[in-house]
């Protein structure tokens, strides 16, 4: 039963990096720009500490790099989105 509520939990707060993603998405803006690149490098390695940490077996190193992926890859994507809306205004 402990299992359950710390998985119940890990997943609760997973959900919760969607909206403070799109929080810090749409707050900073020019640094999402200036630093693309890195994001997505700090994507890339929030994903292969989740899969070690998978092999390891070590819940809460699992569920923190699975957030910082999240809320990372939710302030790209919220970008996108917003500079597509703005090229669209534009014309």
């Amino acid at each position: 039963m402990n299992e359950v509520i710390k998985l119940a939990l890990g997943i609760f707060v997973l959900i919760l990096g969607i909206p403070i993603g799109n929080v810090l998405a749409r707050n900073t803006p020019e640094e999402l720009k200036d630093g693309r690149k890195w994001f997505y490098l700090i994507i890339l390695v929030c994903f292969v500490g989740a899969i070690v940490s998978l092999i390891i077996r070590n819940d809460a190193l699992l569920f923190t790099f699975l957030f910082i992926a999240i809320v990372t890859s939710r302030s790209i994507k919220k970008d996108k989105k917003e500079v597509k809306r703005r090229r669209k205004s534009k014309k």
